[in-house]
C-alpha cells in the first residue's frame, strides 16, 4: 500500500489550514489498494517528537473500522470510528508543536478483521491489531509554528 495526500508531499510541510494555527481540519488522504483479505483499515496520526515535552507520543487522530472498500478520506472528514486522542477526545487534532519542527506520522494499517472496541485509545487499538495486520503504509509530514 502507498499512503499519500494531495495536501502535502512526503516529508514536506503540512499547510497551516490542517494545524492549530489554521482551520484545524484533516487533510485529504488516499491509498492505492486494499490487500486481499482486508476487512478494515486503521489510521493513526501521531507525533513522537512530543516526547521531550509531554513525556509520551502525542496522538492526533485515531480511526478504526474504516471499511475495506475505502481508498480515501476526504478533507475535513472522517471514516470508520474515531478513537480517543491525546487531546482527551475523539476527532482530528492538527499539528500544534510547542517547540520547533515536529514530524507527524500518518500510519495506515490493513487488517483481516473488524475491531470490537468501545472508546479505545491508541494502545488499545494497537493491542487489538496484533496478529491482524496484512499491510501498512506511512506518510510523514512536518510542521513548525515558527515558519
Amino acid at each position: 500500500m502507498i499512503l499519500s495526500s494531495p495536501s502535502f508531499e512526503p516529508n514536506g510541510s503540512i499547510p497551516s489550514q490542517y494545524t492549530c494555527d489554521g482551520a484545524n481540519i484533516s487533510p485529504k488522504l488516499n491509498w492505492d489498494k486494499s490487500p486481499d483479505g482486508t476487512k478494515s483499515f486503521v489510521l493513526i496520526v501521531d507525533d513522537p517528537d512530543a516526547i521531550p515535552v509531554t513525556g509520551h507520543v502525542w496522538d492526533h487522530w485515531i480511526l478504526y473500522n474504516i471499511p475495506a472498500k475505502t481508498l480515501s478520506i476526504p478533507e475535513h472528514s472522517s471514516a470508520g470510528t474515531e478513537g480517543m486522542t491525546s487531546f482527551g477526545k475523539p476527532g482530528y487534532g492538527g499539528p500544534c508543536p510547542p517547540n520547533g519542527e515536529h514530524k507527524y506520522f500518518f500510519k495506515l494499517y490493513a487488517l483481516d478483521t473488524m475491531l470490537d472496541l468501545r472508546s479505545p485509545d491508541k494502545a488499545m487499538i494497537e493491542q487489538a491489531m496484533e496478529g491482524h495486520v496484512l499491510d501498512q503504509a506511512e506518510l510523514v509530514g512536518l510542521y513548525d509554528r515558527r515558519k
